[in-house]
C-alpha cells in the first residue's frame, strides 16, 4: 500500500484548509506557496516590497499570508488576472485549457501595473497553481527572483524523501 508522505494542493486558496490538514496528518502539509513569503522577506532589503501575484486578489486578503507584523503586511503587494481568460476558463466545468501565452500576457500586464505602482518589488511570488508554466518567461522578462508552488513542493519533498 502507498502512503503520502507530503500533501500539497492544485490551488492556493486551499490555504483556509492548510490547519486542519496538518493536524490530521503525520506529514508535511504545503497548500500554498505563500507559507514562502517569511523566508523570502529574510533575503530581501528591508524596504523592499514581494509582489504576491494570484488568479483573483479579491480573494486574496493579507490576513491570509499569517502575517502579523503590520510592517511586513505592508511589505506585501498583492495584485492579480481576475476578469481574465484564464480565471473565467477555470471557472467553467470542466475547466476549458487556456494557452499558456495568454497566461503569461495577462500575468505579465498584472506584474508591469503592480512595479509601475510600487518601484521597490525586489522579488516576485507566485500564488496561483497555472503560474509556474509561465514562471521561466517571466522571470526572464522582469529580471527578478521569481518563486512558486513548485519552490515549495521540491522543498518539502526534499525533506522527506
Amino acid at each position: 500500500m502507498n502512503e503520502a508522505i507530503v500533501i500539497s494542493a492544485d490551488c492556493g486558496f486551499f490555504i483556509r484548509h492548510q490547519a486542519a490538514v496538518a493536524a490530521a496528518t503525520n506529514v508535511p502539509v504545503a497548500l500554498w506557496s505563500l507559507l514562502l513569503v517569511p523566508t523570502l522577506f529574510r533575503g530581501l532589503p528591508r524596504a523592499a516590497k514581494l509582489a504576491a501575484v494570484t488568479a483573483d486578489s479579491t480573494s486574496c486578503s493579507k490576513d491570509l499570508l499569517g502575517i502579523d507584523d503590520p510592517a511586513d503586511r505592508a511589505r506585501v503587494v498583492i495584485g492579480g488576472i481576475e476578469g481574465g481568460k484564464l480565471l473565467r476558463n477555470e471557472l467553467v466545468r470542466p475547466p476549458i485549457p487556456t494557452n499558456v501565452a495568454d497566461i503569461e500576457k495577462e500575468v505579465g500586464a498584472c506584474i508591469a501595473r503592480l512595479r509601475a505602482a510600487h518601484p521597490k518589488i525586489a522579488a516576485i511570488l507566485f500564488e496561483c497553481t497555472a503560474f509556474p508554466l509561465v514562471t521561466p518567461a517571466i522571470r526572464r522578462s522582469t529580471g527578478l527572483p521569481i518563486y512558486d508552488i513548485t519552490d515549495l513542493c521540491r522543498l518539502t519533498l526534499a525533506s522527506v524523501s
